[in-house]
């Protein structure tokens, strides 16, 4: 596989952009803003962490090109779903993603062949169920989908399945400071509501012994099914805080209950 070559995807890799810090805060802060010339100038600025990631699959049989083009898919994904504050470095947020994106693709490809028509298919749709959400804060039903790609429920339903790879809940998203998190941290606990858990008293009196923000977190975490990024946002700290001090609350409920 070809790295080194000065064009990928018709890109001159010798000049590709390089953002000072400053340019990255401003143009982020455009970004969630809604500024389209800023999110295209932050993609086109971090290109070269898309070719950093895909020299580690070098041992992979498939085309510089199309690793490159996965890997953009996720540094988009990864710029559209970034939050300031979180606390973090872009790039140590959008590797995980970029390599994940890439995984996913390299599994679907050698294991069973989907057709570049289905995948294009699935990837339209997931893409008209992302910016739906935005716009309407609530996710589509499967024909509001095909109304918005204009393809059949029917052919989104076979294609989404096909490109559909197990993904471990121990696979990280980012690391800071030594505290990885994983995906089992962004998903949300529907089940673990409050009248699942009142019941247990002892329960109860573990959970009063907890200061003031740790008995916040934890309600917002299983009593209101939040995820950690969602907590995060609404007591103003970075999520690898959220996850620390979750898991010292459940370390001294599980100490006191024991």
């Amino acid at each position: 596989m070809a790295f080194n070559k000065v064009e990928i995807c018709g890109i001159n890799t010798s000049k590709l952009p390089v953002l000072s810090a400053s340019q990255k805060e401003t143009l982020l802060r455009r970004i969630q803003e809604g500024d389209k010339e800023a999110r295209e100038a932050y993609i086109k600025g971090n290109l070269r962490l898309v070719l950093s990631v895909i020299k580690r699959f070098t041992g992979s049989s498939e085309n510089a090109d199309d690793l490159f083009q996965i890997g953009c898919i996720g540094l988009m994904k990864a710029v559209d779903n970034f939050d300031l504050s979180l606390g973090v470095q872009f790039s140590t947020y959008a590797v995980p993603m970029i390599i994940g994106e890439i995984r996913r693709y390299l599994r679907d490809n050698n294991s069973i062949r989907v057709s570049r028509s289905l995948r294009d298919t699935a990837y339209k749709a997931i893409y008209a169920r992302e910016n739906y959400i935005k716009k309407n804060l609530r996710d589509p039903t499967i024909t509001e989908v095909a109304q918005e790609t204009g393809i059949s429920k029917e052919d989104i339903v076979y294609a989404l399945d096909a490109i559909q790879s197990p993904m471990s809940l121990y696979e990280p998203v980012y690391t800071e400071g030594g505290d990885t998190l994983y995906v089992m941290d962004q998903i949300s606990d529907k089940k673990s509501r409050e009248e699942n858990w009142i019941q247990d008293l002892a329960l109860q009196d573990a959970i009063s012994r907890l200061n003031s923000r740790e008995k916040y977190i934890i309600r917002l975490r299983f009593f209101e099914g939040r995820t950690q990024m969602e907590v995060a946002s609404e007591i103003g700290i970075s999520q690898a805080q959220v996850s620390r001090l979750e898991k010292n609350a459940l370390r001294a409920m599980k100490n006191y209950l024991s």
